[in-house]
């Protein structure tokens, strides 16, 4: 019988980041519970996490490479068979066609230490300006909105939920989704803490969703209107003199602007053009303003919208204003352990339109591209088409826009490799499939995720297991590809490693104020993401300086505490978290200010149904439904208020036709009465149907599939071409075929 092994790990799957304990029997996770001792979540987790045995062992999973045989089908091999393969074709899209692999990342990805370190190793080597991911699906415009006021996309303002009076919260349902962008393990403490101090918890949905019924206040608007029904809170607060100007830091400009421009806009026709009473905005703006401390947090819902970077720069001026930034029970900035751009010095160049897209223009946003332009990009002939693409942890058919347009790019790739654990709608069309590992024998750490930590925290959880004999951690296959990529083949991955870790060797002594010698023995017998994470730890702002500062931060030291440790509670960081150019926040930012006429200039909404995106406690994107399917059998159907289903002459249970003017799918229709008039929901992901899927549990109930309904090109956010999700026109008829809904 095999050894068991237990130890603590923290949950990678969201951004809540709980602690956890596995046990293993050899290399088979027999057991995952919540871990009482961490310093963070306390003892809790959702039913995402302590499902992860289900995904770890799921019999689908793909333990062993997977290459396309002469017949077409995706057969079993060796790692130096994959490998062969990829030496062999990859090359002809580099070296002879550079620029024409594509690469897309996934959300997991930036959950890992080996893609969040070594990726870019991978993009450099491909020479390619063609990366693509679900940021600019799902967070661009609150990443632009922050780079505009505070000079960096990643460190982000972040509601002290622990501390506030009164707490806004729109687009997001976190006691379903757990929260993002703001990582905050359980939600439901930390919201009913709220109210028992006497605060109030405010939710603007057009649905009354589980975080909504948990609220004092709940603003059903229609879908799209956030940015009006901010700019109707804020007519309220200038008008009234509610504004609280000796709370705003000095470095804030442009105040008495911001407020004579809301002093203009009609409260009436806010309220209007949300489907909600005006005295309702009048009462959530008094509470809000007169609270000793309040924060607005927006999320998903108010970025995949058509003003979706003007209303997150809305829900800041909002906080700023009322004299609620940077303050306790108001919004701050975490310091991560790792540092990062809020922490580096120096002010930043903002990383925007560096470069275009081919075929429509589009502007790059830190880094990357439009994801809306990943189809479009193969599917369109000419000079530097992209011919070939790397995927990692990601499931373009799924997570982007007009899905069929998306499979019909990926079945057009002359080469696709694909890092993943599933033959997915993705994977399918892949050439070549990777395995990552099993999560056990990779240490974790969230570089990226501590920026919107609630709470100044450090925590690391070691490797339980090894590396089952012959299998390549991921930051391995990433080496290896790069090696393929740039013909370096001579080079073993420690060469590779050793390379990287030069550089990063070098800029952590550059912050820590030391020479590279010293710092390259701190971190002598490490090698591979570990040695880079001590770097970053020991130069980072709780960390030791390489020797420089006793019982300073190492990854030796949270190797010893593996429940964390606590640096207790956000403290303010202006101005030094600033990394604008002149080190100042301007609440009128040219670009945004620009946009308002679109705003002013907006088709009303009332008359149509508009289509949201549902959350579901069970699902993460498409790639839990196979471990993780939903329990009540409807997994992807259509909730309708019942008077619109009525009108239509549609009944709980009928098969209905959902058509936009992008595509039409069935779904099963419910009737719900927490959905308000006007509105439709559906989760997205679904849509498993199709050859060639190695998913049998999720391709037994596949689903209706939303984003095959999402335009991505007619209808994009102005200033990030991010595409518009919510709020989606539709029709709902009675299907004229009546397929059997699984």
């Amino acid at each position: 019988m095999a050894a068991t092994t237990r130890g603590a790990r923290i949950c990678p799957l969201c951004e809540s980041t709980c602690g956890l304990v596995f046990t293993h029997a050899g290399t088979r996770l027999i057991a995952v519970e919540p871990n009482a001792d961490d310093v963070f979540s306390l003892g809790h987790s959702c039913a995402k996490g302590l499902g992860l045995a289900r995904i770890e062992n799921d019999p689908d999973r793909i333990r062993t490479p997977l290459i396309r045989g002469v017949d077409g089908s995706l057969r079993p091999a060796t790692w130096r068979q994959a490998f062969d393969l990829i030496d062999a074709r990859l090359p002809e899209f580099v070296a002879r066609d550079p620029g024409t692999c594509a690469v897309f990342h996934g959300n997991p990805a930036a959950h890992h230490l080996d893609s969040t370190f070594y990726l870019g190793e991978l993009v450099a080597a491909l020479g390619t300006r063609n990366v693509f991911s679900p940021a600019s699906v799902d967070t661009w415009p609150k990443n632009l909105a922050h780079i505009l006021l505070y000079g960096t996309g990643i460190g982000l303002s972040l509601p002290d939920v622990d501390r506030t009076d009164y707490l806004l919260i729109l687009g997001s349902n976190p006691l379903v989704s757990n929260g993002s962008t703001v990582t905050a393990p359980d939600m439901r403490r930390r919201l009913r803490a709220l109210r028992e101090r006497g605060g109030t918890l405010a939710v603007v949905d057009p649905v009354r969703t589980r975080t909504a019924k948990a609220a004092d206040v709940h603003v059903p608007i229609l879908p799209g209107t956030d940015a009006f029904f901010l700019l109707g809170m804020l007519s309220v607060i200038a008008a009234e003199g509610l504004a609280r100007p000796v709370r705003i830091p000095e470095v804030v400009d442009n105040v008495d602007e911001v407020l004579a421009l809301a002093a203009a806009y009609d409260r009436a026709d806010a309220a209007r053009r949300c489907g909600v009473d005006v005295e309702l905005i009048e009462d959530v703006a008094r509470g809000f303003a007169a609270a000793p401390s309040a924060v607005a947090h927006s999320r998903i819902g108010t970025c995949m919208q058509e003003f979706g970077t003007i209303a997150n720069w809305l829900v800041e001026v909002l906080t700023i204003v009322t004299g609620n930034l940077d303050r306790p029970g108001g919004a701050m900035f975490a310091l991560p352990p790792c540092g990062g751009p809020n922490t580096w010095p120096g002010s930043r160049r903002p990383p925007l339109g560096r470069w275009s897209s081919r075929v429509r223009g589009l502007p790059e946003a830190m880094g990357e591209l439009p994801a809306a332009a990943f189809a479009e990009e193969i599917l369109t002939p000419g000079p530097g088409r992209v011919r070939a693409a790397i995927t990692l942890a990601g499931n373009p058919a799924r997570s982007l826009p007009n899905s069929g347009a998306v499979e019909r790019a990926l079945a057009e790739l002359e080469f696709l490799v694909s890092i993943d654990c599933y033959v997915n709608e993705t994977t399918r069309h892949a050439d070549v499939i990777l395995p990552p590992p099993p999560l056990a024998t990779r240490g974790h750490h969230d570089v990226t995720l501590a920026h919107f930590q609630v709470r100044n925290v450090a925590r690391y959880t070691p490797p339980l297991i090894d590396l089952p004999d012959g299998a390549y951690a991921e930051w391995q296959i990433l080496l290896r590809l790069a090696a393929a990529a740039d013909g370096d083949g001579q080079a073993t991955i420690a060469e590779r490693d050793a390379r990287v870790a030069r550089i990063a060797t070098r800029r952590a002594a550059r912050l820590a104020g030391v020479d590279e010698e010293r710092a390259t023995a701190a971190v002598a017998g490490r090698s591979g993401p570990l040695r880079l994470l001590d770097l970053r730890l020991r130069s980072g702002p709780y960390g030791d300086g390489f020797g420089l500062v006793d019982g300073g931060l190492t990854l030796d030291l949270l190797e010893q505490r593996p429940n964390g440790i606590d640096y207790g509670p956000l403290r303010p960081r202006l101005p030094e978290v600033l990394r604008t150019p002149d080190g100042r926040i301007d609440l009128m930012p040219p670009m945004i200010v620009a946009d308002l006429d679109r705003l002013r200039r907006a088709e009303d909404a009332n008359g149509s149904v508009l289509l949201i995106n549902r959350r579901q406690p069970r699902s993460m994107n498409s790639w839990l439904h196979n471990a993780l399917p939903q329990p009540d059998g409807a997994q992807s159907a259509l909730h309708m208020n019942p008077g619109d289903a009525a009108a239509r002459g549609l009944h709980d249970g009928d098969v209905v036709d959902v058509t936009s003017s992008t595509a039409a799918v069935t779904a099963e229709l419910r009737l719900d009465e927490d959905v308000r008039s006007g509105v439709a929901t559906m989760p997205h992901g679904w849509g498993h149907t199709g050859a060639g899927l190695g998913t049998a549990r999720a391709a037994s109930t596949p689903g209706a599939n939303y984003n095959a309904l999402v335009d991505d090109t007619e209808r994009l956010e102005a200033l990030t071409n991010s595409p518009v999700f919510n709020g989606v026109r539709i029709d709902v008829a009675p299907t004229a075929s009546r397929p059997q809904i699984p």
